[in-house]
């Protein structure tokens, strides 16, 4: 048993898979076979024993017949040796049976053990496929958060102090929507204190030429009133009940309008660049009571002066036609040079523009308002129309300013590096980008001004255009100051070789020198070098952004590539020039809006009043047109002889409401645009000439009417007309 024992284990041990039970069952085995062993020495020291016994029997035996008594003495130890002997074989039968019974059961769990042994080879071979194929994944991973650890290290070595500002509503990255909202807010506010009070003078010229013409066309039935014993209140208030009926149903039709069609026009523009709530009109009784006031001003007062200082005349007077004007020395009769080379016609308009004075200044004044309102309307359409074509054109040629964090490791500016390298990049160049501060302006905000600085004076050409607005000339980044936007300086009320203080990102102020001064219309800007940088900041200079110029400048792919570069991980933001261009778009399109009313308004005002005097001009003079009709001149002369005057006097109008226009100009593009906003000065051509442009087609028409009218008047029912 033992023998086949051992094969079995010596078997077990070649295959050369062992473990603990094979140890274990070794370790029975072995201490088996020392038993046995141990069993057999002892029997063979016994048989020795027995056959020494035996042969100390036969020499009894042989000596028995020497004495019984050494037989007796050698048989007892011969049977104490056999009793030994037979307890010796016990303790071996015992032992050999014991050692057969482990052997038994180490076999049997030697068959379990191997039955274990295939189930977990079996188990090992799969686990070790497993781990085989999950190993290249596992070992991605390690090396990924071994190269995550190592940036988030890097990026711990490059942790700067944060730093932290509070911002209203008026400041900050989510005030541009409302700054906007109140751009435009204030543009209509301003432009509701300004023009009405032009529109109203205008206004009145009118009311008040045409009120005095109906008291002088009433003349003679005044005087017959007055005769018939009519007290002079009675006959004024003929006169101021017709001016205040009159002024009161334009007033109500004029609140009317305002309150409705105005308000609606202003929504609209408002709607253009907003998502508005609907308009909720409501009644201004103030408004209304100072509207209907200032019309009784305007219509009833003349009325009331011009039939009061007619009726201090005697009612004979009254009956007769009102004499014509005096004529009197003019002053270009004291310039003999001057006046003798006149010619008859000429001189006669120029006697006749100083007799009738009101009527001058009343056209003068009337054409003066019109082009006025005119000029500074589309002067300011001008204004704000090319602003953000000069800014994103002729100006800035940078698409994008593409911030990095101030933690990036290699790996992330590397992989700003690939993506600026991409298709849709036309150029790019790094610079440093920072977002000044400073409190000024009309509202005393927190006003964000951009700063760039390059070490690239050569090619930051590319991106920006640096130049004086008036003579174009470049402006060159020095070491020893910097160049800032006009409207910065304008704000500011710095001009060049002047310093200033503004606060950096950790709330730090700055000095800076002015050293030139750019055009630029939209936002704030600070252009400087690297070494006027380091002067300022007192900083190493290093580059934290990039300039990028796209191969398509449209807003659609400027948003498009601005989202893609803020998915990196290493931007920190992109700044677009499409919210400048969608503000100003804005802007200009809610102001065009007003100001296309503003301007309709006044081409018909300058229509009225151009009308209206021309029209007051032939019928008082009449009599005196029909005069020299019948002496000879013909109808183009005649026309001439009244309308010269008009084309004269409408000139000296244009003249002085350019001058007028411009100033108005110059207070709106002043007060109106925002702090970040600058509107250009400059007043275009059209603005010119459109004025002078309506003014002549009115001057033509009207002189139409007047050539058809002397035409077919009866000469001779105008000359007794007195009768």
């Amino acid at each position: 048993m033992l023998d086949k024992v051992g094969a079995t284990l010596g078997k077990w041990e070649q295959t050369g898979i062992t473990g603990k039970l094979y140890e274990q069952i070794r370790g029975k085995y072995d201490m088996a076979i020392n038993q046995y062993n141990e069993a057999c020495a002892e029997y063979n020291r016994q048989l020795n024993a027995y056959n020494a016994g035996l042969q100390q029997y036969q020499n009894a035996v042989a000596r028995l017949d020497q004495g019984s008594q050494a037989y007796r003495s050698n048989a007892d130890n011969l049977a104490q040796a056999s009793k030994q002997i037979a307890e010796k074989q016990n303790e071996l039968g015992k032992a050999v049976s014991q050692a057969g019974k482990q052997v038994a059961d180490g076999v049997t769990q030697l068959i379990q053990g191997q039955r274990d042994i295939d189930k977990a080879e079996t188990e090992y071979q799969s686990k070790l496929a497993e781990f085989n194929a999950q190993k290249p994944e596992a070992e991605r991973k390690i090396s990924e958060a071994e190269r995550q650890i190592t940036l988030a290290e890097e990026k711990i070595d490059n942790l700067t102090v944060p730093a932290y500002s509070v911002s209203g509503r008026r400041e900050g990255l989510t005030s541009q929507g409302y700054r906007v909202y109140m751009v435009i807010e204030g543009i209509v506010a301003k432009l509701a204190d300004i023009f009405p009070i032009f529109l109203y003078f205008v206004a009145a010229l009118v009311t008040f030429s045409t009120m005095g013409r109906m008291v002088d066309e009433e003349r003679t039935n005044s005087g017959t009133l007055k005769a018939l014993g009519y007290g002079n209140a009675d006959v004024m208030l003929k006169f101021t009940v017709y001016g205040f009926a009159a002024s009161t149903l334009g007033t109500c039709i004029g609140v009317l309008a305002g309150h409705t069609l105005l308000p609606l026009i202003v929504a609209h523009a408002y709607s253009a660049g907003f998502t508005m709530p609907d308009i909720m009109l409501k009644f201004h009784p103030w408004i209304t009571m100072a509207a209907f006031a200032l019309a009784w001003i305007s219509a009833v007062v003349p009325a009331w002066l011009a039939a009061s200082k007619e009726l201090r005349e005697k009612p004979a007077s009254l009956l007769l036609p009102k004499p014509p004007a005096k004529g009197s020395k003019i002053l270009l009769e004291h310039f003999p040079p001057l006046w003798n080379r006149l010619n008859f016609t000429h001189k006669v308009t120029a006697r006749n523009i100083f007799r009738y004075k009101t009527r001058m200044f009343m056209t003068i004044f009337g054409v003066c308002g019109a082009v006025s309102l005119l000029t500074a309307g589309l002067a300011v359409q001008s204004s704000i129309g090319q602003i953000g074509n000069r800014q994103f054109e002729e100006l800035i040629h940078y698409d994008l300013i593409v911030a990095e964090e101030s933690d990036t490791n290699s790996a992330q500016r590397k992989e700003i590096a690939t993506t600026l390298k991409g298709k849709t990049v036309q150029s790019s160049t790094a610079v440093r980008y920072e977002e000044l501060s400073k409190t000024a302006g009309k509202e005393n905000d927190k006003q964000s001004i951009t700063l760039l600085a390059t070490d690239d004076a050569y090619n930051f050409n590319e991106y920006l255009t640096l130049r004086d607005r008036k003579t174009h000339q470049p402006q060159i980044l020095v070491n020893n100051g910097a160049v800032i936007s006009e409207r910065l300086a304008e704000m500011l009320n710095v001009s060049v070789g002047d310093t200033f203080t503004v606060n950096d990102e950790n709330g730090a102020q700055r000095t800076i020198k002015v050293a030139g001064i750019s055009e630029m219309y939209i936002g704030h800007f600070i252009f400087m070098n690297a070494q006027c940088y380091e002067h300022v900041f007192g900083d190493q200079y290093n580059t934290n952004a990039y300039m990028v110029r796209l191969k398509d400048h449209s807003n659609a792919n400027t948003e498009r590539q601005g989202a893609k570069f803020m998915k990196l991980a290493a931007v920190r933001g992109v700044v677009q020039n499409t919210t400048q261009k969608n503000m100003v778009s804005t802007i200009v399109g809610s102001l065009n809006q007003i100001m296309e009313v503003l301007i309709l308004v006044a081409v018909l005002l300058a229509v009225v009043i151009l009308y209206n005097l021309t029209n007051l001009n032939v019928s008082e003079r009449i009599r005196e047109l029909s005069t020299i009709k019948v002496l000879g001149f013909h109808t183009s002369e005649t026309t001439m002889y009244i309308y010269r005057e008009t084309i004269l006097l409408s000139l000296l109008g244009i003249l002085a409401g350019y001058g007028f226009g411009e100033w108005l100009h110059r207070y709106i593009i002043t007060e109106v645009p925002p702090d970040e906003v600058m509107f250009d000065p400059a007043i275009s051509w059209i603005a010119l000439a459109a004025p002078a442009i309506v003014v002549a087609v009115a001057l033509a028409v009207l002189g139409w009417i007047v050539y058809r009218q002397l035409e077919t008047v009866d000469m001779l029912e105008a000359l007794k007309s007195v009768e």
